[in-house]
């Protein structure tokens, strides 16, 4: 079973930086895609950045040029480095993991949350 575990979220002031570490209980060679999401009170959840095998990424329009995703791989870790935070970036951020063939796929980590407040 596949355990995935965010941690960083916190509270910030606009403009500030925030990085989210997602850790995996497993390889994350063995995912095809892994990515991070994120629920606003009342809104649905959206994709914001995705790294897929191979390294490329892709991005939400309202994050580019802000937040970059990465991953180690020796450390089975995913990570998303959020400058120049916005009051609207202010949501639960989910890590999610997806692997072709899986049937448990994707998978989820319980969420940590990002409050971006004067």
């Amino acid at each position: 079973q596949v355990q995935l575990v965010e941690s960083g979220g916190g509270l910030v002031q606009p403009g500030g930086s925030l990085r989210l570490s997602c850790s995996a209980s497993g390889s994350i060679f063995s995912f095809n895609a892994m990515g991070w999401f994120r629920q606003a009170p009342g809104k649905q959840r959206e994709l914001v950045a995705s790294i897929i095998s191979g390294g490329r990424t892709n991005y939400a329009d309202s994050v580019k040029g802000r937040f970059t995703i990465s991953s180690d791989n020796a450390k089975n870790t995913v990570f998303l480095q959020m400058n120049g935070l916005k009051p609207e970036d202010t949501a639960v951020y989910y890590c999610n993991a997806f692997r072709l063939g899986d049937r448990e796929s994707p998978y989820w980590g319980q969420g940590t949350q990002v409050t971006v407040s004067s």
